[in-house]
């Protein structure tokens, strides 16, 4: 096979992997806007639960550090 019809061959691929993009996007059941409120909620408060946990543990473990150390 040669450069260009190696070439051509990948700008072929290149534009089926695109169209394969497309139909699997039109696929999607994209949620409306109730949901989307719902999971940025959820996430949200998940995210500060856990920052709130490990600022817990590391306060904890650094008072244990200060204990052991002096």
């Amino acid at each position: 096979m040669s450069f260009l019809a190696k070439i051509g061959a990948s700008f072929r691929r290149t534009g089926q992997f695109f169209g394969d993009v497309v139909s699997e996007l039109k696929k999607v059941r994209w949620p409306n806007r109730k949901e989307l409120t719902t999971y940025t909620i959820v996430v949200l408060v998940t995210v500060t639960l856990l920052a709130l946990f490990f600022y817990v543990i590391d306060l904890g473990i650094s008072r244990l550090i200060e204990l052991i150390l002096g």
